[in-house]
């Protein structure tokens, strides 16, 4: 059958480039390896090496060109594709045209690719000695992330899932069968509503290179064990470990903003297993790199370094298999699945990796330098070491939490019997499981970041240890102050918790005051030899930031109206700390009156900005409107889908997102105005009340109104009595005007009642009565104050900074080096 206007070319190209892609990176990596091999026949060596760069830049490319063709199919809505329909609509603006793209997996794993291939291209381009191992491991990475795009069937087996396949293809329906059936397709599925924000524009290809970063550190050590050359490649990995460490920072942090932003975490971290997925590998490499430096100092903690760095990337295809094979579907809000890309690959991916590059450090170990020699306790080397292995304990003690789901799978695929194992879990507050960990953790790395820039390789002298003490003082006199006046008194949790965040927030700001004092008088101001200073100042005031606005994270929002949401069973949410606001009524919350005014639709989409005025009771120059946004059931989805709003200030910001509304379907308005004939002073009865007309006015000649003598407007004064005791005040308004007569009806919300006066009579009137469930407009809101929560931001940043100022200054240090030579 000739089906009428698909574009089939696109998609044929497509294929065919993504079959290239894999052939040619096979090839790449194949090439490379025989280069490595011919390492003693110099010429044969270089022919390899040739032929190996011919196909990496055909494979990347394909890959370029591919993303491109999936773009244009997107951008054209061309719904003949599955991935366009799955993941677009007409009415998707554009600048999600290119987040659409990356929302699935298809997508995802080719922006990693598309980062492999950048990466790979400026590894062919400045290294020279170590090209061939390097890209040997670059190349066989992209023949594995091939395989889960190319959407090919070998020996009855499907592998991997085409972003080209036809829709059609893939669905059984009726219009399937008509030759016009894209006619019948009015619009696409649309991206997740949740997901359509900036940070997913700029979120995913910042992680995604930070994850593919780890790959050239990687692909150094590997290639330094196979060559058996275990000290020449730590040269030129430093800088590639800088880069990813910056990268991974930016990333991981960027998806904590969007969390801040943009989802009802409560907050910029929840121990989400996504998250922890993304976070161990930084921890581990972060450790790695600083086993480098000593390494580089002193020529110890080699095999760390390499261990390390193996064990980032194989972190990173661990997180990858977490996050998409399903195991996380029930404990992760993010975790996924998709079709065509099975559990079984996904495992094929990780252990590609894991079994040949565990397989060679250990059958290596032993060659690689050591030296037996203990490190004075007073030298750098010693503590930077042990930070190292704190780092690593952490991420292990992390990954192992987030694994208990796996766990839990294994477990019970060998024992069924429910008598003999019980599935772990962590109760029911799952951060403070991590919390209670972690804490200690930012009390060691905070006191070792404080004081061991001051320490010497090797060892260190009395003067050097002297200068340790001043910012030790200053950092208890600010400590103390920030504990005191800023009340921070986080108990809930018992005495041993609190001290322990005390003692932590000490070490953090000590860890803050210590390298700001030493970019000064260590490094003498100078910025270009001060990154790893910058960097640890960064992360001092990221610590400082997180165990102030947790610790002292106020709920604002405890109800006080009255009205109680039930959540239901199994909710996060509690009824008491979340304040119901019915439209139009101004309701106490705290320092604040809190008015729910109006909301506005979305020009494109059934999603609406509710306008929350929120009036500070002491100084009304402080009022400020926050608009969160919330819709129910979209696109068919069950439940709340909801977008915070925040009010920022220099010490804190005050955070609020909607925990429930009205279901739009449900709140229809059905019912119909029941007309009751009433005199002045007559009384009507609604089945919460009563009513009484108390007055009724008529009016003309209207001062610019423009009436004529015919025009006229009347007024009904009317006194409603609630069952409840309460007494409100209504005054409907009839108008006739031009020979048109128009009801303004009166609404009572608290009441459901709506009183239209339908017709008047002398002193007589129709009075309409309406009750009806829709008439209650509200949303209840949770509101969070985080203090000092900007800290966590300029942390960051100032921490990626250091990290890349740090590169910078390892590729001169490196381009000197060679000159000499």
């Amino acid at each position: 059958m000739d089906f009428v206007g698909e574009h089939l070319l696109p998609g044929k190209l497509g294929h065919f480039l993504l079959l290239l892609s894999l052939v040619s990176s096979i090839a790449a990596s194949f090439s490379y390896i025989k280069s490595v091999q011919s390492r003693s026949l110099a010429d044969e060596g270089r022919q390899w090496k040739k032929l190996a760069r011919i196909f990496f830049i055909t494979e990347a490319l394909s890959v370029f060109i591919v993303f491109g063709l999936l773009y244009y199919i997107v951008q054209n809505h061309l719904f003949e594709y599955k991935y366009a329909w799955q993941h677009s609509s007409k009415t998707l603006e554009p600048k999600y045209l290119l987040a659409a793209i990356w929302e699935g997996q298809e997508g995802s794993f080719l922006l990693w690719s598309i980062w492999h291939c950048v990466l790979g291209l400026i590894v062919i381009w400045k290294e020279r000695e170590w090209e061939a191992p390097v890209m040997a491991v670059v190349s066989a990475a992209q023949a594995i992330l091939a395989t889960m795009v190319v959407g090919i069937t070998l020996f009855g087996v499907k592998i991997g899932s085409n972003p080209f396949v036809l829709l059609r293809n893939t669905m059984d329906a009726p219009i399937f069968s008509q030759p016009d059936y894209l006619s019948m397709i009015q619009d696409g599925n649309d991206l997740n509503p949740l997901l359509q924000n900036y940070w997913m524009v700029i979120h995913p290809p910042v992680l995604f290179l930070g994850f593919a970063s780890t790959l050239i550190p990687f692909g150094y050590v590997v290639g330094g064990l196979w060559k058996k050359d275990f000290t020449g490649w730590t040269k030129p990995a430093l800088p590639w470990a800088l880069f990813s460490g910056g990268a991974l920072s930016l990333g991981i942090m960027m998806g904590a903003a969007w969390a801040y932003e943009s989802l009802t975490f409560g907050g910029y971290w929840a121990w989400d297993p996504v998250e922890n997925a993304s976070l161990v590998p930084w921890l581990v490499l972060v450790g790695g790199i600083h086993s480098l430096l000593i390494f580089r100092h002193t020529g110890n903690a080699l095999r760390t370094t390499s261990l390390f760095f193996i064990l980032s990337f194989l972190l990173v295809l661990y997180s990858t298999y977490l996050t998409r094979s399903g195991d996380l579907q029930d404990t992760s809000v993010h975790a996924f699945t998709g079709e065509g890309i099975t559990r079984a690959h996904l495992q094929v991916f990780l252990f590609s990796f894991a079994v040949p590059s565990l397989f060679i450090f250990f059958r290596r170990y032993k060659s690689i330098p050591f030296i037996a020699k203990e490190e004075e306790a007073s030298s750098r080397e010693f503590w930077m070491f042990v930070g190292s292995l704190v780092l690593f304990l952490s991420g292990l003690s992390i990954i192992l939490m987030t694994s208990v789901p796996v766990i839990n799978n294994i477990a019970s695929f060998f024992i069924s019997d429910s008598k003999l194992f019980t599935p772990l879990a962590f109760g029911e507050d799952t951060a403070f499981a991590y919390n209670r960990i972690q804490v200690f953790v930012a009390i060691i790395i905070g006191l070792l970041t404080g004081f061991g820039m001051y320490l010497k390789y090797r060892q260190t002298g009395k003067e050097s240890l002297r200068k340790i003490w001043l910012p030790a003082i200053v950092s208890v006199v600010i400590g103390g102050l920030i504990i005191w006046l800023g009340d921070v008194n986080y108990s809930e949790k018992g005495a041993g918790y609190l001290a322990a965040v005390w003692l932590a927030l000490i070490a953090a700001v000590y860890a803050a005051v210590a390298n700001a004092a030493y970019i000064w008088t260590g490094m003498k101001g100078s910025m270009r030899r001060s990154g790893g200073a910058i960097a640890h100042l960064g992360f001092a005031l990221m610590l400082v930031g997180i165990l102030i606005s947790s610790a002292k994270k106020e709920v604002l929002s405890y109800n006080t109206s009255g009205i109680f949401i039930n959540f239901g069973e199994g909710s996060k949410e509690q009824a008491g700390e979340n304040l119901t606001l019915v439209k139009g009524m101004r309701n106490d919350m705290g320092k604040y009156w809190v008015t729910y005014e109006e909301e506005s639709a979305h020009p494109e989409k059934p999603l609406w900005y509710y306008h929350l005025r929120f009036e500070y009771k002491k100084d009304s120059t402080k009022d400020f409107v926050l608009k969160p946004n919330a819709f129910v059931n979209y696109k068919g989805n069950e439940g709340l889908m909801a977008n915070p709003d925040s009010k920022h200030y220099w010490d804190h910001d005050v955070f609020t997102y909607i925990t429930s509304l009205p279901d739009p379907e449900k709140n229809k308005d059905t019912s119909t105005f029941l007309p009751k004939k009433m005199r002045v002073g007559d009384t009507a009865f609604y089945s919460k009340g009563f009513a009484v007309l108390q007055n009724l006015e008529n009016h003309r000649d209207i001062p610019g109104a423009n009436f004529t003598p015919q025009d006229s407007v009347t007024l009904a004064t009317l006194k409603v009595f609630a069952k409840t005791g309460s007494e409100y005040t209504a005054k409907p308004v009839l108008i006739n005007k031009g020979g048109a007569v128009l009801a303004e009806p009166d609404t009572i919300t608290a009441e459901s009642l709506v009183l239209q006066l339908q017709k008047m009579e002398g002193n007589k009137a129709t009075v309409g009565f309406k009750e009806s469930s829709s008439v209650m407009q509200y949303v209840t809101l949770k509101a969070y104050k985080f203090p000092f929560i900007n800290l966590l931001w300029l942390g960051t940043i100032m921490m990626v900074i250091g990290f890349w100022i740090a590169m910078m200054r390892r590729i001169e240090t490196n381009k000197v080096s060679l000159k000499k030579i």
